[in-house]
This record gives C-alpha cells, sequence and structure tokens, in this order.
C-alpha cells in the first residue's frame, strides 16, 4: 500500500465526517436533544447540560463505509476486517442503545451496566468463535515464559480483553477532546505497526478511523459542540482491543492505551480505597477529574494526558519495531 494510498484512507474518514457531523448537530439542536450532566460530575461541568451527544455515530459510520471501498479497491476485504468492523458494530451499537434512552427517553441512565456486559460478553464470544474458525493462532507471549499457546483459554481472554478497553475508553470519555486525541495516538501507533507486519487489512481500519477522529476533533474541541456518547467510546476500546488481537500484539495495548489503563486503575484504586477504608484516593476519579478539581485547566489535563499517550505509544513502538 502506497503513501498516497494511506492518505487517501485517512481523507475519506475525515472528508465523510466533516460534511456529515454539521447535519448530525444540527438536528439534535433543532429537536433540542442534548445531554444531561451527571448529579456526581464536577459542578463546572453544569454548563455542559444540553450538548449534543452520539456523535460517535458520524466517525464510526465514516471509518466503516472508508474502510469498506478502500478494501475492495485495494482487494483485501479479509476476516480481519470483518472482524473489527464486527466488534465497532456491535459495541458502537450498545453505546447507540445506550445513549438513546438517555438522549430520547429522557433518562440520565441508560442501559444497564449488567445489559452493556451481557452484550459485550456475546460479541467477545462470537468474535472468538470466528478467529478460531480461521485457525489463527491461540498463543500469548509471555514475560520470562515467552510464547505459550493457551488454547480455548485464550477465548477467555478476548472476552476480558474487549470488555476491558471498550470500558475503559468510555471512562476516559469526560472532557473535551480527550479521546478523540488519545483515540488517534493508539489508532495511529497500530497503523504503524499494521504496516511494519504488511497487515494492510488492518492498517486500512486504522487509518480510516484516525481519520474520522480527526474530523471528529474540529467539532468535540473545548467548547465542544457535540459529545461522542457511548456509541463513540465503547466502540473505540472494543476496536483497539480487536486490532491488539488481530496484529498479535496484545500486550501493546497497556503501553499504546496507557492513559486508558491509568484511567481504569484510578477507577478500580478510588472504590476499593473507599469501600475498605471509607477513605478516597483522589479528589474525584476517573483521574482526570481529579486533576481537574486541583485546579487544572481542561486544556491543560487534555494536552497532558495526549503528551503521555504519545510518549507511551513511541515507547511501545520502539520496543516492537
Amino acid at each position: 500500500m502506497q503513501w498516497t494510498e494511506m492518505v487517501i484512507a485517512i481523507v475519506s474518514g475525515f472528508a465523510l465526517t466533516i460534511m456529515a457531523m454539521p447535519i448530525v448537530i444540527g438536528f439534535f439542536r433543532t429537536k433540542q436533544l442534548g445531554q444531561t450532566t451527571r448529579d456526581e460530575g464536577p459542578k463546572w461541568h453544569e454548563i455542559k447540560t444540553g450538548t449534543p451527544t452520539m456523535g460517535g455515530i458520524v466517525f464510526l459510520v465514516a471509518a466503516i463505509i472508508s474502510t469498506i471501498w478502500v478494501a475492495i479497491w485495494q482487494d483485501v476485504l479479509t476476516l480481519g476486517i470483518g472482524l473489527s468492523l464486527f466488534i465497532l458494530i456491535l459495541y458502537g451499537l450498545l453505546g447507540f442503545l445506550d445513549d438513546f434512552i438517555k438522549v430520547f427517553k429522557k433518562r440520565n441512565l441508560g442501559l444497564t451496566s449488567k445489559q452493556k456486559l451481557i452484550g459485550q460478553i456475546f460479541g467477545g464470544l462470537l468474535f472468538f468463535v470466528a478467529y478460531r474458525y480461521d485457525g489463527l493462532p491461540t498463543e500469548l507471549v509471555f514475560p520470562f515464559l515467552g510464547i505459550v499457546d493457551i488454547g480455548w483459554f485464550y477465548g477467555l481472554f478476548i472476552i476480558f480483553w474487549l470488555v476491558g478497553f471498550s470500558n475503559a475508553v468510555n471512562l476516559t470519555d469526560g472532557l473535551d477532546g480527550l479521546v478523540a486525541g488519545t483515540a488517534s495516538i493508539a489508532y495511529g501507533a497500530y497503523a504503524i505497526i499494521a504496516w511494519n507486519q504488511e497487515q494492510i487489512d488492518i492498517l486500512i481500519i486504522c487509518l480510516t478511523i484516525v481519520g474520522g477522529l480527526i474530523g471528529f476533533f474540529f467539532f468535540n474541541k473545548k467548547p465542544a459542540k457535540i459529545f461522542m456518547g457511548d456509541v463513540g467510546s465503547l466502540a473505540l476500546g472494543g476496536g483497539l482491543a480487536a486490532i491488539s488481537i488481530l496484529l498479535h500484539q496484545e500486550w501493546s495495548l497497556l503501553l499504546i492505551g496507557f492513559i486508558f489503563v491509568v484511567e481504569t486503575a484510578s477507577v478500580m484504586i478510588q472504590v476499593t480505597s473507599f469501600k475498605l477504608r471509607g477513605k478516597r484516593v483522589f479528589k474525584m476519579s476517573p483521574i482526570h477529574h481529579h486533576f481537574e478539581m486541583s485546579g487544572w485547566s481542561e486544556w491543560r489535563v487534555v494536552l497532558t494526558f495526549w503528551a503521555i499517550g504519545l510518549i507511551a505509544a513511541v515507547a511501545s513502538l520502539f520496543m516492537i519495531l
């Protein structure tokens, strides 16, 4: 795949997003549909109440359409693309239902955690069945042990990875432009790995998503005109996990997705500490809110997290390549 063709993949995702986003924003504003800020969130976020959400639909559809036509053009419409798009669509659909209930049914909480978890696990099971049907390896690289074939336990790993990272990105999506930037960095890193491994199918997916996210950022930067919603964050996290599996670079996601890992860890630490000790470790979790409550501006938090994510991704690429 030549540089011009890679640029076309990015531009396709970007252009479709840029063209469609104003229409979606206009629709939500006309119908006076917007996000309701949760009571337990920072008080200064109340100004965001009424901002249109579900913007993830636009860049997801843009990336899916772009991926399919570029893959057909490059003659690489493979199982890898099918599995990746399946996770993006299914997890995006779960997020869409969650957002739809919140926005259109005027309920602050959408799907229950149990309902989302069942859907995520179901997606992981189908992913593994198709993965094994194609005869793909069930090996994992363990420190000091080397490559170990864990057989059917790999299915449990896949479910854990998909569910864990889809929720991790969802937790991170709390500030204007935060996930748009960190996810662009992560997908960009995997695009480089896919290019190095000559897995053109996965490269195309990564590039079209990066293009879509760049287009989305123009509307999501502070002050955000629209939020991505669960439809975007759940899909992005599941997609990252799926791509790390298909590239057989599973553990790399712990570093490439370092910000998502830290955000999730902060919530786990906060909950565990409060239950066991009755004390909070952070002023608020996820940790991006802790820095906000410590006096950091929203832009400072976002730019700092982008920088950390970029450093972690570059470090991962050095180790892999």
